[in-house]
């Protein structure tokens, strides 16, 4: 069944699968993670079907006793037994109803949760490269929309497709019996039922266009409205620029255009309210005239008049929510296109042949004319390069932004894979390895420094429970030069960072952030440590500093490490210098600087800052 789509014209990677492709794959997932939800599914089915016409039925069995003409006591005696049963008949319907309503709808949402779960499951094991492409990003918020609701994509087609199917019953069982009646009813039912219908999509179609669509803007609005009032780094500028009237001004703005078009949306709706009611009339009044007829022509009894009474209303009840619900059904199969066209993404390599990583002391990384050009870029980013790292060898990559460092350090850590060449490992092909394992050579630092919801032990190791070694943390920390800084805290390692999980949770500053981004890469312990600028915000003194304490702390790893400036990576071994996407210099410090060349001359621009810094830290001093 995965093999039967059609591929979309808006998205190479979107696929239509089909409504009964769609259902079909729906139950199967609803068989996979909760099978007791398909009989309960069955059970409501059944149950809200027989109860629409079912007291048209028990109507029709009273009348009949009384016109039989039975004494009193034998007429009550026939009217309890009958109670008794239609009683009893209704409690057993009602409570399978009230049942498979009650335990089904949790049901779904954990179908939906699991689901959810598969799509962030795809999610962490893309590609890197393939995260950045816009086709693939589109998709992704596809899946996202279809696993985020109750009410639509893969839980609203489970929940459409219990009304449809109950609509459907209840069409098949009272069509035979409307037929028996007159079958000229049918087709005066199915004609309403038809024109409501066509109605009720052309005001659905009109709220959208001319509601939901063209209030994005103002819902986008409101959204971000509410996100500066209630963000705390815009409270500082709130206050002290006295902004309450001025924003408080454009919320209202961003009101009124709200308000004109609910106030569309409820007259079209009003609108739709009114032709019902006019059609309800109109259908109950063909019932009638037909029942009134089969009565004086047909010899129909007063009981079957009571009878098929309901069971027409029932028919013509059933069929208009089917035709609506069906046209629902076919937008939820639709984002349920978006959700399996997202998990059947296949544009990873395949690792079946992969072999593992010879165990060595140290690693020799080299580049054989490397190119790389990103998703539909004109240009390469980087072009050509050539260049080794031996083992232990500690690299500095520098240059100016836009060089073409940070793409060499993801080509480095295979978050990207070459456009040509080839990347080899001790002489053997980088794509040979799973990526997997590849990673696990690797302590990087980047500029970024994410820190997660979780406690300071949690993002050293990046580990939790039983996996964590809370005294290697605790030994990174203090390597990393926050001992000072854990002592302080009442829960000293265990303190959790932010409060988005734990209402104690802290925050930390810039400098803190960036031990903490040191530790973790110390915990991880790779052969290859690489430093992406994560020094950015520091003066480079600082950075300097930094760097070369870091350099004491990993002591005969491999390292690269990543900075525009120049005397930052002077301890280094040698030194590679990008610009415009091209390796053009490559040595020590002093060999770069005797050539006289791109790295001498923006060393020697650079200087001047770090002159005038040395010189302020110097007078410091001496105040000091």
């Amino acid at each position: 069944m995965e093999s039967e789509y059609k591929e979309s014209k808006d998205n190479p990677f979107h696929r239509e699968y089909g409504i009964w492709s769609n259902t079909v794959y729906i139950l199967k997932k609803m068989w996979e993670y909760k099978p007791c939800v398909i009989f309960l599914v069955i059970l409501g089915i059944v149950c809200n079907s027989v109860l629409s016409y079912f007291w048209g039925i028990f109507g029709k069995y009273v009348i009949d006793i009384i016109q039989l003409g039975l004494s009193r006591q034998e007429g009550i005696r026939q009217l309890a037994r009958l109670m008794l049963v239609a009683g009893s008949i209704n409690l057993v319907l009602n409570f399978g109803r009230a049942l498979s309503d009650n335990r089904v709808w949790f049901n779904l949402i954990d179908i939906r949760m699991r689901m959810l779960t598969e799509r962030i499951a795809k999610v962490l094991t893309l590609r890197y490269e393939l995260i950045e492409r816009p086709d693939v990003l589109d998709i992704a918020e596809r899946a996202t929309r279809a696993t985020n609701s109750d009410d639509n994509g893969v839980q609203g087609m489970m929940q459409l497709m219990r009304q449809v199917l109950t609509s459907a019953f209840t069409l098949v069982v009272t069509f035979a019996a409307i037929l028996i009646l007159d079958y000229r009813l049918i087709i005066a039912l199915i004609i309403l039922g038809l024109l409501q219908f066509l109605y009720y999509r052309k005001i659905v179609r009109a709220d959208k266009e001319e509601v939901w669509d063209k209030m994005s803007p103002a819902s986008r609005k409101s959204e971000y409205m509410t996100r500066i009032t209630q963000d705390f780094d815009f409270a500082k500028d709130i206050r002290l620029f006295g902004l309450s009237d001025f924003l408080s001004g454009k919320q209202e703005e961003v009101n009124k255009e709200r308000i004109e078009k609910m106030d569309l949306h409820r007259d079209l709706w009003y609108k739709h309210a009114f032709v019902v009611q006019i059609a309800y009339v109109i259908i109950k009044g063909l019932i009638y005239a037909t029942l009134f007829v089969a009565v004086f022509k047909k010899n129909l009894s007063i009981s079957d008049f009571t009878m098929f009474l309901s069971l027409a209303m029932a028919f013509s009840s059933a069929l208009l929510n089917f035709l609506q619900r069906f046209g629902d059904y076919k937008k939820a199969s639709l984002e349920v296109d978006d959700f399996r066209s997202f998990l059947s993404l296949d544009l990873d390599m395949d690792e079946s042949m992969c072999i593992l990583i010879p165990e060595a002391d140290n690693y020799e990384i080299e580049f054989k004319n490397v190119s790389y050009k990103y998703y539909k870029a004109d240009n390469y980013s980087l072009k050509n390069l050539n260049l080794k790292i031996n083992a232990g060898e500690k690299l500095a990559v520098v240059g100016l932004n836009g060089a073409g460092k940070t793409t060499m350090i993801k080509l480095l850590l295979r978050l990207y894979e070459p456009t040509e060449g080839s990347i080899t490992l001790n002489g053997i092909d980088i794509r040979k390895f799973k990526r997997e394992d590849y990673y696990k050579l690797f302590a990087p630092v980047f500029q970024n420094i994410e820190i997660f919801a979780f406690n300071i032990a949690e993002n050293i190791a990046m580990l939790s429970g039983d996996d964590l070694d809370k005294e290697k943390a605790i030994n990174c920390a203090i390597e990393a030069g926050l001992e000072e800084k854990i002592a302080s805290l009442v829960k000293g390692i265990d303190t959790p960072l932010t409060n988005i999980m734990e209402d104690d949770g802290i925050d930390m500053s810039g400098g803190e952030r960036q031990k903490l981004a040191l530790a973790r890469a110390l915990y991880k312990g790779g052969k290859f440590v690489v430093l992406d600028e994560p020094t950015s915000a520091l003066d480079a003194i600082a950075e300097q500093k930094l760097y070369e304490r870091f350099d004491e702390m990993i002591g005969k790893k491999s390292a690269v490490y990543i900075s525009h400036r120049l005397a930052s990576t002077r301890f280094c071994d040698r030194i590679a210098m990008f610009e415009n996407g091209s390796l053009v210099e490559l040595g020590t410090h002093d060999e770069l600087m005797e050539q006289n060349g791109k790295y001498a001359e923006m060393f020697n621009v650079q200087a001047q800052y770090y002159r005038e810094d040395e010189a302020a830290e110097s007078e410091v001093e001496k105040v000091g």
